[in-house]
């Protein structure tokens, strides 16, 4: 499983925490059922919002991108979204992006316009499979999401960058195409290829990622192995709002789950989250942490019972909705229900303790 980063120019927010708790679901029902995970997870630790933020707030943009990770992987833990086998940084992987950069230009992919190289889209045979945008939709969302339709001298609207030319003051390594930077998109191909190879199990991120970058990965893939599909499966998470609009950085209506972290407890905001279906838009209102907080507390007093009803079915029950689609919130309906019934089973309290844990990732 390949899941999209983080770029790390602000705290974490909660729409952050939904995705990435999605994803973690995924890998909790993996490894229940037996299953070995490979995961890896990237840090877009370099591109034009970090470098923006590190210029406006008089920050070294390796300092700013370090200090936000940091504190994204701690929101992580606290959260207890299990970590990934890899977590890569795009600044350590430059040479790798480069050598994929190369390979598409081997094979007639790339062109260049004044110092910048670009992926053209006549040479992706798949491009729109991952989405299936029309033409005129892609447009609409490439300007919309770090994209340049208008830039004048491109063969087509729709063909995008792989390798930004060194402008001043920005940073920049060597590369067989002049000193530069990679472009977003390739730099999750490369680490995808790198460690998990071509036809990867699951590839995600929140819904605004179907395009342009993973339509962008899936058809860079294709083009530099000659292997289709890139991922078998494009999973993506629902937006979380807050004042009617998309929580977003550039919008400034964040809920930063390290604030939510100082006052509450952080298996309560893991709940709270967890009573969305991951795909769903939604959006966020206090009171849903205090429905939460209330829940945590039913849950925690019902394992400390001395007994409680069979919890063998409940199991059963919680395994087969988290199979179906990751169905959240009907698993958080059937420990609601065992926590309000009575019984003498001695050990169901312990393994309703345990499958809380183990696959929905909340501590009682």
């Amino acid at each position: 499983m390949y899941v999209c980063g983080i770029t790390p120019y602000d705290a974490t927010h909660l729409g952050h925490a939904n995705t990435y708790l999605a994803f973690d679901l995924a890998y909790r029902v993996w490894r229940d059922a037996g299953h070995e995970v490979h995961y890896t997870q990237n840090a877009t630790d370099v591109d034009d919002p970090l470098l923006e933020r590190a210029q406006a707030t008089g920050t070294p943009w390796q300092d700013l991108a370090e200090r936000e990770i940091d504190l994204f992987r701690s929101d992580m833990e606290a959260l207890r979204i299990l970590p990934p086998r890899e977590y890569v940084g795009v600044t350590e992987v430059v040479d790798q992006i480069a050598e994929l950069i190369g390979r598409l230009t081997e094979r007639g992919a790339t062109y260049v316009l004044d110092g910048d190289v670009y992926f053209s889209v006549s040479a992706a045979p798949k491009f729109g499979a991952v989405s299936g945008y029309s033409e005129e939709t892609m447009i609409e969302l490439f300007a919309e999401r770090g994209g340049d339709p208008a830039r004048p001298g491109k063969r087509h609207p729709l063909d995008w960058l792989l390798w930004r030319a060194e402008r001043p003051g920005e940073p920049s390594w060597p590369s067989p195409f002049g000193p530069g930077r990679p472009g977003w998109h390739v730099e999750c191909t490369a680490i995808a290829l790198r460690n998990l190879g071509t036809g990867f199990d699951v590839s995600g991120g929140g819904s605004d990622l179907i395009f342009p970058h993973h339509e962008m990965g899936a058809c860079e893939g294709h083009v530099a192995t000659g292997e289709w599909p890139f991922a078998r499966a494009y999973v993506h998470a629902g937006m979380v709002g807050l004042d009617g609009a998309k929580m977003s950085k550039s919008k400034g209506n964040l809920v930063f789950v390290s604030r939510l972290r100082e006052t509450a407890d952080p298996m309560a905001v893991r709940l709270a989250l967890l009573a969305h279906h991951y795909r769903d838009d939604w959006e966020w209102t206090p009171d849903q942490l205090a429905e939460a907080e209330a829940r945590l507390a039913r849950w925690r007093a019902a394992v400390a019972r001395p007994a409680g009803p069979d919890a063998a079915p409940v199991l059963a029950e919680v395994r087969e909705r988290l199979a179906g689609d990751l169905d959240a919130p009907a698993a958080l309906a059937l420990v609601d229900a065992w926590a309000a019934a009575g019984g003498d089973d001695s050990a169901a309290p312990a393994l309703v303790r345990d499958l809380t844990d183990a696959l929905l990732g909340v501590a009682l």
